[in-house]
């Protein structure tokens, strides 16, 4: 009979705990990984689905992805002047945080260019896309709103008329998408008050100019909605989507936009790079860090469990070296159990993250290729973690037995 089968079931419950231990701490590793993974899914996630082969944003800024930006709606049309572009799309991004049912609602508006895009690419789960141009919402099932459920943003209410899920944010926080119309809606939206003081504010500074007291009309206007006063710009989207013909000479209309004074023209490459590179290249080399670490720690771990294991058999290998057995089979002995409590423990892992990783709140992403990568790794440690036990097996006495 193999002795570490032997040995392991003379002492079950012992390593069924150690196995149980390691199995917990490979979970985190795995979980960390998964949430490296996780976090560059989600950062390119809606660049990835929105299929857009060129991002018009403001000029010398990274994209509404990455910063703030701000580009006049207009460029809409500039850009449709433009051979081979086959769509353009204003776009709108933004997160708010509000209160609903008495608890905290935060989520990030996503703006679509209503009737060119109704949210047919976002993959639903129940309900369906965007039917009118106002007060309609696809939300994400993380942010916990029911099909149907009409919510208050502003002074509008909105009905959720299609579900989606795991449409997140780089922040982790869930999407809602509305038409542009609605989503500056919500962005710009101040309260009644301010508007009057506004409004009131420009009247007395137009009354006290010449041109106010010369001519009545324009201080009535003045006293009125900004969008009736021609002067004042229209609210600002936060980018422009362009969609281009088959087989149209990308590099020639990016020379053709770059000419622009002020704006900025990036690929959807170029995009998903701007966020690993700078949005969440912190968290990406922090959660990197980590994971070495808990390798560093679960070798450290698994060795000095395989030490104490080693020296409860001392006496046990003591006497095999009395009865005349070889240095490969202790050596064997020690090398099988760390290797079998190794393979033990990554497949419980394993088991145990199908089910916990899904309760998270971070996205947890598992590829094949960790996981090989992680057995192959569960292997080396097994195999060094064995050798502190290996050196002090080899190190007993045969005659220590008779002490």
């Amino acid at each position: 009979m193999n002795l570490a089968v032997r040995d392991i079931r003379h002492n079950f419950g012992r390593f069924i705990l150690t196995t149980f231990g390691i199995s917990l701490l490979l979970m985190l590793v795995m979980g960390i990984n998964g949430q490296y993974r996780g976090l560059v899914f989600e950062a390119t996630l809606l660049i990835n689905h929105i299929g857009a082969d060129l991002w018009v944003v403001q000029n010398k800024t990274r994209g509404p992805l990455s910063e703030i930006s701000r580009i006049p709606s207009n460029i809409e049309n500039r850009v449709l002047t433009l051979s081979e572009v086959a769509l353009a799309r204003q776009f709108v991004s933004h997160t708010i945080q509000r209160e609903h049912h008495d608890k905290t609602l935060r989520m990030t508006v996503q703006g679509l260019a209503w009737p060119d895009d109704k949210g047919d690419w976002v993959p639903l789960i129940v309900g369906r896309s965007l039917q009118q141009a106002h007060f309609e919402m696809i939300a994400d099932r993380s942010l916990g709103l029911a099909l149907g459920e009409e919510i208050k943003f502003g002074k509008d209410i909105y009905r959720v008329v299609g579900l989606t899920r795991g449409m997140t944010s780089s922040a982790g926080d869930g999407m809602a998408f509305f038409t542009v119309s609605d989503a500056m809606a919500i962005q710009y939206d101040i309260p009644a008050e301010a508007i009057r003081l506004e409004r009131t504010a420009r009247y007395a500074r137009t009354e006290n100019e010449d041109v106010g007291r010369t001519q009545p009309l324009l201080l009535e206007r003045a006293g009125g909605p900004s969008q009736a006063i021609s002067e004042l710009p229209l609210p600002s989207v936060s980018a422009v989507l362009m969609t281009l013909q088959p087989g149209a000479d990308i590099e020639r209309i990016i020379s053709q936009i770059s000419a622009w004074p002020d704006v900025t023209v990036y690929t959807a490459q170029q995009q998903r790079e701007f966020m690993l590179s700078g949005h969440v290249d912190k968290s990406r080399r922090q959660l990197l860090l980590f994971r070495i670490l808990l390798i560093v720690v679960s070798t450290i771990i698994i060795a000095l469990l395989i030490y104490t294991l080693t020296l409860d058999k001392i006496r046990d290998i003591a006497l095999l070296k009395l009865i005349g057995a070889r240095n490969r089979v202790i050596v064997g002995l020690i090398l099988q159990q760390a290797l079998l409590m190794g393979a033990l423990g990554f497949g419980l892992a394993r088991w145990l993250g199908l089910y916990a990783f899904p309760y998270f709140p971070r996205r947890i992403v598992i590829e094949t290729q960790d996981l090989i990568q992680l057995a192959f790794t569960v292997i080396i440690i097994s195999v060094l973690a064995s050798l502190l036990g290996i050196w002090k097996a080899l190190r007993v006495e045969p005659n220590s037995v008779l002490a």
